[in-house]
């Protein structure tokens, strides 16, 4: 099994690690996509780099900090990323062998694994460099490494739909998270949505080597005390 969860706009500053090693990430087959990116990112002015980015002067030190990805100091992706997903996620408690069953699909990096050192970089998957998609950047580079994933393992797909639009994976299993109204109607649940996720990312990686299908992934969840339901290759959350 794994599990590829969604990144956050927010990300830890700082690291004790060299700077990014290109070569020494997962998934190599994407390295050339990502060295392209990366190039451009890193060369846009800062100024410039507000508006590509859509933020606005508060974040300033967010753009400045792409100016450096390329020397700046790295940390394990599962530390880097943070909100609330990831807080309940809480990947620095999470034993080594569990950390194995969790990747990230990511903007720049296109798929890394939890332990891959990255550097901190602001880039969301709806931003255009050059005038062109990271859609139309990425093509079938990620979708081609997830397929061949599930080829021989379950493939556990948490991104939101603007990173599932970067290499999507037909036969993937998704997530849902629905809550029970007072008439007993179904809504998805969007605040506390990347919580939920969390969570249940934390269960399933606790417990990798007995996830094989997606009825595992239920039945650990409920043993866990959560309530799920199955749509067919879908996962419901009730909560």
């Amino acid at each position: 099994m794994l599990i590829i969860l969604p990144p956050s706009e927010t990300k830890a500053h700082g690291g004790n690690g060299a700077p990014v090693n290109w070569d020494a990430l997962s998934f190599p087959e994407l390295t050339p996509i990502r060295r392209e990116i990366a190039a451009e990112l890193s060369a846009l002015d800062v100024d410039e780099a507000l508006t590509v980015l859509k933020i606005s002067q508060k974040l300033r030190g967010e753009a400045e900090s792409n100016r450096e990805l390329e020397s700046s100091p790295t940390m394990p992706a599962l530390e880097r990323f943070t909100g609330v997903l990831y807080d309940a996620l809480d990947a620095p408690s999470l034993p080594s062998d569990a950390r194995e069953f969790l990747a990230v699909g990511d903007a720049l990096f296109g798929l890394v694994r939890a332990d891959d050192l990255i550097p901190h970089y602001r880039l969301s998957g709806g931003t255009k460099l050059g005038g062109r998609t990271l859609k139309s950047r990425w093509g079938t580079a990620i979708t081609d490494e997830l397929r061949a994933l599930a080829a021989s393992e379950l493939v556990i797909d948490m991104r939101s739909g603007t990173y599932q639009q970067l290499g999507k994976l037909k036969d993937a299993a998704t997530v849902r998270v629905e809550s029970v109204q007072e008439d007993g109607t179904r809504k998805v649940v969007s605040h506390f949505n990347k919580k939920y996720k969390g969570e249940l990312a934390r269960v399933l990686a606790l417990h990798g080597d007995e996830v094989a299908t997606i009825e595992d992934a239920a039945h650990i969840a409920q043993d866990a005390g959560m309530r799920t339901e199955l749509r067919g290759s879908e996962l419901v959350l009730v909560v």
